[in-house]
């Protein structure tokens, strides 16, 4: 048979068998470069970036950057809940305000970044603690750790020798441990026991009381909504959308949905400190209500106060602001009654609550009127006698100041406008000459040209609500209240493991040993248990006193 050659083999070997002849010894050789690792791929990078993020490490620092993110929702106002402070800090930072305002540090827990910064805290903590849940129900289910070769080596340790057969030990040692609440698994010639795995799940229950907590707030801003309404004495608010200052909707929420009450402002009270260096601060807010749970149902008083909120139709009523309403009736040229209602004034400051605000009189004719009035609730002259200011915040005696505009409002064009601003003044809006006046209840001014006539006929309140229907709150305050019985378990209860072992000694006695290893530092419970197997001293289990033994001392004994 014919033998084939391949031409390209024989080139190969014959280039190899070259090379390894022209290579200088083993030892001055360079060492071969070992083979370079295959990158991780996509699939090992997704591994190692869930294992970052499911570690205990990020979730601690996520939550930490929860706190930090909630603070400027603690220091700034807020539009959710103060949508006038939010404007006057914009009127008082002009520069610094829309900064912030960029960075939805009006609305914090509304921001992109808080919402990001919550979602991987919420999934980091259900990669951490769901995973350990089914770990620690395995290792509670699982038998007790056999007996150590030592028992001796263990930091607590006994042994001491009975009468008793080995196996009458034993039993013993199960009916004790088992008594007091251990776990017990018997092997050969020995007891094992565990218990304390309630400290491991106070642990578990207060991380996965907090991934609840979590969840329970996500849910309040999904199906939940918050609004703000600002009600004047006197006057009702329907639970309707149109009916709301602002209304925030969750996401799902469907605004069709809203349950029927209503509620009515009788009375709002505000008492103020008269005397010493709180002069002047608010002690206590009280409003006067009446409320509905539907149209069809009875009407009930409620006494709303600061932090007692309303709870109705599934929500809760707080009272956050309040504020003066001037009432004004406006006559126009031809003596008709334009306007006449109270109007809600704006603090231009917090402490003696002098306040601004607009009247409006569409329907005046000819032409229509407008007035910017400012109240002082207890007016007094200034320190250098040329201007007038509010000495205290209580309408002790309330002034106005008048400035009267006429032309075209602007309402007519169907544009929105704020109810606390006039627009187009100097050009659709023209002052009147001579047209301020400061009034006191009860005073005309009468405007220039028999324009019309504004006359102040007195002082009410208002008070600023918030309604906020929260599906969340509830499970949030269960889980609040397991977060803290978690923590107070998971500092109370240590995990303990006993062990018991017999063997026949010397003489037909039996030798005992008892290890025993908590966790942290050891407790008496070790001494109660060691004590419990030894039970009663009997003659055949005390040690014999040392040196001769009387026999007649003996007898008398047994006699």
């Amino acid at each position: 048979m014919a033998k084939t050659t391949d031409p390209a083999a024989d080139t190969a070997a014959e280039t190899d068998a070259a090379e390894a002849a022209t290579e200088g010894p083993a030892e001055r050789r360079p060492p071969r470069e070992a083979p370079r690792p295959k990158g991780l791929g996509p699939i090992g990078w997704a591994r190692w970036g869930w294992r970052q993020l499911t570690t205990m490490r990020t979730a601690l620092i996520l939550l930490f950057l929860v706190a930090l993110g909630a603070v400027p929702g603690s220091i700034l106002p807020q539009r959710g809940q103060a949508p006038e402070k939010v404007a006057e800090y914009f009127e008082k930072h002009a520069t610094l305000a829309p900064w912030f305002d960029r960075l939805s540090l009006f609305d914090v827990f509304a921001a992109p970044w808080f919402a990001a910064i919550y979602i991987l805290l919420f999934v980091s903590l259900a990669g951490c603690v769901i995973p350990r849940a089914f770990q620690h129900y395995k290792a509670m289910r699982a038998r007790p750790p056999a007996a150590p070769r030592n028992l001796s080596r263990l930091p607590q340790s006994e042994s001491y020798e009975t009468g008793a057969a080995p196996e009458e030990v034993l039993a013993e040692a199960r009916k004790v441990l088992r008594r007091r609440r251990f776990r017990v698994d018997v092997g050969d010639g020995s007891v094992a026991s565990e218990k304390g795995y309630l400290g491991e799940t106070g642990n578990l229950v207060f991380h996965l009381a907090l991934l609840a907590l979590l969840f329970a707030l996500g849910m309040g801003n999904i199906f939940g909504y918050r609004g703000n309404v600002v009600v004047t004495e006197g006057k009702s608010f329907a639970n309707a959308l149109a009916q709301y200052d602002q209304f925030e909707p969750g996401s799902r929420f469907d605004s069709d949905r809203l349950p029927p009450f209503s509620l009515s402002l009788d009375d709002f009270t505000a008492e103020y400190a008269t005397g010493g260096p709180k002069r002047g601060q608010a002690t206590d807010y009280q409003a006067k209500m009446r409320f509905r749970e539907s149209p069809a149902s009875r009407e009930q008083p409620y006494n709303l106060r600061v932090n007692h909120p309303l709870s109705v139709g599934g929500a809760k009523i707080y009272l956050i602001n309040h504020g003066y309403a001037p009432v004004f009736t406006v006559r126009d040229a031809k003596g008709n009654v334009a306007f006449q209602d109270s109007v809600p004034f704006l603090p231009m400051e917090q402490r003696n609550y002098t306040s601004e605000g607009v009247i409006k009189a569409p329907d005046a004719e000819p032409e229509q009127l407008a007035f910017y009035a400012i109240l002082w609730p207890t007016a007094v002259p200034s320190e250098d006698q040329k201007q007038i200011v509010s000495g205290f915040p209580a309408p002790l005696r309330p002034m106005v100041t008048i400035s009267s505009f006429k032309g075209d409002i602007g309402l007519d064009s169907g544009t929105p406008q704020s109810v606390y601003r006039l627009e187009g003044i100097g050009k659709t809006l023209q002052p009147v000459k001579d047209g301020q006046k400061l009034l006191e209840p009860g005073e005309t001014f009468t405007l220039p040209g028999n324009a019309g006539s504004v006359t102040f006929d007195g002082m009410r309140e208002w008070t600023a609500l918030s309604v906020n229907h929260d599906p969340g709150r509830m499970p949030a305050l269960v889980a609040a209240i397991l977060a803290v019985v978690g923590v107070a378990a998971s500092f109370m209860v240590r995990r303990r493991r006993v062990w018991v072992r017999a063997r026949a000694g010397d003489g037909g006695r039996t030798v005992v040993e008892v290890g025993g290893l908590t966790l942290g530092n050891p407790t008496p419970e070790f001494e109660d248990i060691v004590s419990a197997l030894r039970g009663p001293n009997k003659p055949d289990e005390t040690d014999e006193p040392e040196g001769d033994s009387d026999p007649a001392s003996a007898t008398e004994t047994k006699e």
